[in-house]
C-alpha cells in the first residue's frame, strides 16, 4: 500500500473542526482506493504565535519541508497582531516564499443546490485562478514613514517585483493546467486568460509579454488578455467563458474572491499553493473564530482542498470520487448550505454526508 507523508496544520478558530471533517472524508477515500496517509501534526497559526512568538516554529517548518504535501486549516485570529498592527499567525510568507510555492491555485465551481446571487445552473461555472505566489506583499518588504505631498505624516509603500522567469513559470503552469481540463463550460474551448493591469503597471506589462510568448508553445489552447477590471466584470456577467485565469499579485486574490462570491462564498472554495518540491492545500476563507464550536461552519472548502491534495499526490481517482461525493451530498440535500454559506449540522455532519457518497472506482 502506498503511504503519503502529510504535514497537518489544524489552524485557528474553526480550523481544527474543519480539518477533522476533511480527515474523516480522507479516511473513507483511502480505505476504498488503497492508499494510506502518514500524518505529522504541526503546530502553526495565530495561537502558535501567541505561545511561541513564531507562526510556524522551526520543527514545523522542517516537517512541512519533508512532507509530500501539507493540509492546512484556516489560520489567524483578529486579536493576535504583530507589533506593527498587522495580523500575526499568517503562514504565507513562511510557506510560500521559503518553499518556493510559486503557484496559488484557486478553483471556482458552482455546486448543486447552493444558493447564490448569480443566476446560473450548477456546473455552468467551473474555472481556476492561478496567481504567481512568491512575491506576496504579506512579506515584510514595504516601507513607511516620511510626509505626503501635502506635508502630512503617514506614507507607505509596498514594492511588487515581477521577473521574466517568474512570469514564464506561472504562465506555463496555467497552460499545462488548461491541457488537463475539459475547457470552458460555455464552448468547451481550452482557454487561458491573462488578467493584468498592463496599461498602467510595468510589471503587469511584462507579465502580458511573457504570457503571449509562452502561448506560442501551446497552439492548441486559446490565449487571451483582459485588463483586470474587464475580467472582474466578465466573471460576473459571463463566468462560463473562463477556463484558466493567470495573473500576478495582488489581482489573483481579488479576482478569485470575487469568483467565490458568485458561487456561494469562500466557504465553498479550496486553494492550493504549489511548487516543484512542496505543496500546501486549505480553504480560501479565514478562521471565523465566532463560529468555532457552534456546528455551523461549512466544511466544503476544506474537503475540496483535501481533494486537491489527493490530485497532487497522484491519487486522481480518489480525488475525483471526493469531489463527486461533495456534489452528490449537496444534490441529495444531506449536506445543506444556506445563503450565508453556513452548513446545517456543521463540519462533522457535513463530513459524514460526503463520506457516505464516496464510491469505489468502477
Amino acid at each position: 500500500m502506498t503511504v503519503h507523508d502529510i504535514a497537518l496544520i489544524r489552524g485557528d478558530g474553526v480550523g481544527p473542526e474543519l480539518v477533522d471533517a476533511a480527515l474523516f472524508v480522507l479516511a473513507k477515500a483511502s480505505d476504498l482506493y488503497g492508499f494510506d496517509l502518514g500524518i505529522t501534526e504541526v503546530d502553526g497559526g495565530a495561537g502558535t504565535y501567541e505561545r511561541t512568538g513564531e507562526a510556524l516554529p522551526g520543527a514545523g517548518r522542517a516537517a512541512v519541508r519533508a512532507a509530500d504535501a501539507t493540509l492546512l486549516g484556516p489560520v489567524g485570529l483578529p486579536s493576535v497582531r504583530l507589533p506593527d498592527g498587522s495580523e500575526a499567525g499568517r503562514l504565507g510568507a513562511v510557506l510560500h516564499t521559503e518553499l518556493d510555492l510559486y503557484a496559488r491555485v484557486r478553483p471556482v465551481e458552482l455546486l448543486p443546490r447552493v444558493s447564490t446571487r448569480l443566476v446560473a445552473r450548477h456546473g455552468s461555472v467551473d474555472y481556476v485562478v492561478v496567481q504567481e505566489n512568491t512575491r506576496l506583499p504579506h512579506a515584510p518588504r514595504g516601507a513607511a514613514g516620511g510626509q505626503d505631498e501635502n506635508g502630512g505624516g503617514g506614507t507607505a509603500a509596498d514594492t511588487l517585483t515581477v521577473t521574466s522567469a517568474g512570469c514564464e513559470r506561472i504562465a506555463r503552469y496555467a497552460f499545462d493546467l488548461a491541457r488537463s481540463r475539459a475547457g470552458a463550460r460555455r464552448d468547451r474551448v481550452r482557454r487561458v486568460t491573462c488578467a493584468d493591469l498592463a496599461d498602467t503597471l510595468r510589471g503587469m506589462r511584462l507579465l502580458r509579454e511573457v504570457f503571449l510568448d509562452v502561448a506560442g508553445d501551446y497552439p492548441e489552447i486559446q490565449a487571451e488578455c483582459l485588463y483586470a477590471g474587464a475580467a472582474a466584470e466578465a466573471l460576473v456577467m459571463s463566468p462560463e467563458h473562463f477556463d484558466v485565469i493567470v495573473t500576478a499579485d495582488p489581482l489573483g486574490g481579488v479576482l478569485s474572491d470575487l469568483g467565490c462570491g458568485t458561487v456561494g462564498g469562500t466557504a465553498l472554495c479550496p486553494s492550493g499553493a504549489v511548487g516543484e518540491r512542496a505543496a500546501c492545500f486549505g480553504p480560501v476563507h479565514g478562521s471565523a473564530p465566532a463560529l468555532a464550536g457552534r456546528r455551523r461552519a461549512n466544511p466544503v472548502g476544506q474537503i475540496l482542498a483535501a481533494a486537491m491534495m489527493l490530485d497532487h499526490l497522484g491519487e486522481a481517482p480518489a480525488a475525483r470520487a471526493v469531489r463527486e461525493a461533495v456534489r452528490g451530498a449537496l444534490d441529495m440535500g444531506t449536506l445543506k448550505v444556506d445563503r450565508d454559506g453556513l452548513s446545517d449540522g456543521g463540519p462533522a455532519a457535513g463530513a459524514e454526508a460526503v463520506a457516505r457518497e464516496i464510491q469505489p472506482d468502477a
